[in-house]
């Protein structure tokens, strides 16, 4: 298998650090609103790529963020009049039910950042320990001069960027240099924030990222991922911080998904085409929404407009009428022995799944794949119909089955109840209501415990656990 790796900027063999396992990080949303369309394409193609990955045999342990604090949220909740906790809550829900509705599997972990700042504070701590960070009146700051491979990932040059002044860079005269960045803030007047040894405050961006990798997956891990908007500074920043506290390399193999445009045009609220997921999906399916992401290769530009999106739905729908014929054809067939053609035409199946693997060993060619999988519907619907014998169609059946799962393409459920929780949802806030039961804080563990019972869902604290059942 080869994975382009940004890091190097070629294809290269993939050699997981341990056999048959995937350490791997996602950048999760910062969630202060619904997700849009392009947000659903990391998830989307991460998601397959974590999915291939198990059908051939892997254990992956995926870790996919929350960020719950931000300056975008606080200034959401003074917007709206309500708590932070009450925008992320909300919005966390939100984003999950998005994610279920793309067939986009639970994270292994879904760590959000005010959860996990004792990781976050001690990491700041061994990079000032290490010479490699300052404080200056309460604000911690990471010294790129004392880390030599500074941008090495984005391949920009440090001096070039100090000359440029980039506009992602904040320019301040606490810097030792321009191109310092925040490891921890003072809190300003009305914001959450956590005590630490240099002020009350809160993480800059970055280091949230390289703290709950190195908790949830250890120094080194396989494959880092995300949008290649992320890859200077905020992945930049992570490789910095992750390799000077640990003294070893950060990700083996980073991934990068190109930009999705709308109608030829960045996406943006000033230009009008700013468009939620939700919006999206609603109008074409969200089937239809992963289908047409996993129908270019993942590092090409996308372009979203509804002519290519009615053009996506309309090829999906004749994967979907294959399945349908299948099932007609294998319900109704009285034939229990293939014919001597049918022997002969079985032989050419290897080959389609042969070519699927080819594929996506190919730094997950979603377009190659899918196009093979038009092929044996082309196979399907021409041998495997009605008069055809019932272990011929069973095979083509099976087949078919197992490579339409593989990319997640084919299922069920188009929405989901917008009062509905998912499993993985209630589990969340069965895990915060434990946490706030080990801090004594009893009055908001009964608030969850109440918040479940309106939406339907009854928890039993058992000798083995916590339980829940619908009602």
């Amino acid at each position: 298998m080869k994975i382009y790796n940004t890091l190097n900027k070629q294809k290269e063999a993939f050699n997981p650090l341990e056999e048959n396992k995937v350490r791997m990080y996602v950048c999760g949303p910062t969630v202060y609103n619904l997700i849009h369309i392009g947000n659903a394409r990391p998830y989307i193609i991460f998601d397959t790529v974590r999915r291939y990955f198990e059908s051939i045999g892997y254990d992956v342990n995926y870790v996919q963020n929350f960020t719950d604090v931000d300056d975008k949220i606080i200034k959401k909740a003074n917007e709206e009049g309500k708590t932070t906790d009450e925008v992320v809550e909300y919005y966390i829900r939100e984003t999950l039910k998005d994610a279920h509705n793309l067939n986009v599997n639970p994270a292994t972990h879904h760590p959000r950042v005010t959860e996990e700042m004792s990781a976050i504070i001690n990491m700041i701590k061994a990079l000032i320990d290490k010479g490699l960070a300052y404080e200056v009146n309460g604000t911690v700051y990471y010294n790129t001069s004392s880390f030599p491979e500074y941008g090495k990932l984005s391949k920009k040059v440090l001096e070039e960027l100090e000359a440029g002044r980039s506009e992602r860079i904040e320019i301040t005269d606490e810097k030792r240099n321009h191109m310092d960045f925040v490891l921890w803030k003072p809190k300003k007047e009305g914001e959450p924030f956590w005590k630490s040894p240099w002020s009350d405050g809160r993480p800059g961006w970055h280091i949230e990222c390289s703290a709950m990798a190195k908790k949830y997956l250890g120094d080194t891990i396989d494959i880092h991922a995300g949008g290649e908007d992320l890859v200077f500074p905020h992945h930049e920043n992570e490789v910095a911080q992750s390799e000077g506290a640990n003294g070893a390399p950060f990700s083996n193999y980073w991934m990068h998904n190109s930009f999705l445009n709308i109608d030829n045009k960045k996406m943006s609220k000033s230009l009008g085409n700013f468009k939620t997921l939700r919006e999206v999906g609603d109008t074409f399916g969200y089937d239809t929404v992963r289908f047409f992401m996993l129908s270019a290769h993942y590092r090409s530009p996308l372009n979203f407009s509804g002519e290519l999106m009615e053009a996506a739905k309309n090829g999906l729908e004749r994967i979907k009428n294959a399945k349908t014929n299948l099932e007609f054809a294998l319900a109704h067939t009285k034939l229990t022995e293939r014919s001597v053609e049918e022997t002969k035409l079985a032989q050419e199946l290897p080959t389609f799944e042969m070519r699927f693997h080819e594929a996506m060993q190919d730094d997950f060619n979603t377009a190659d794949a899918i196009s093979i999988i038009f092929e044996l519907v082309k196979f399907a619907n021409n041998y495997a119909k009605e008069g055809a014998s019932e272990p011929f169609i069973k095979e083509v059946y099976g087949l078919f089955i197992k490579l339409t799962d593989i990319l997640g393409i084919l299922y069920t459920h188009q929405n989901v109840c917008k009062d509905d929780l998912t499993d993985e949802e209630i589990k969340m806030y069965i895990e915060k209501r434990t946490t706030a039961k080990k801090a004594k804080d009893f009055k908001e563990a009964d608030r969850i415990r109440e918040f479940l019972k309106d939406k339907g869902v009854i928890i039993e604290d058992t000798r083995e656990g916590v339980r829940f059942k619908r009602v």
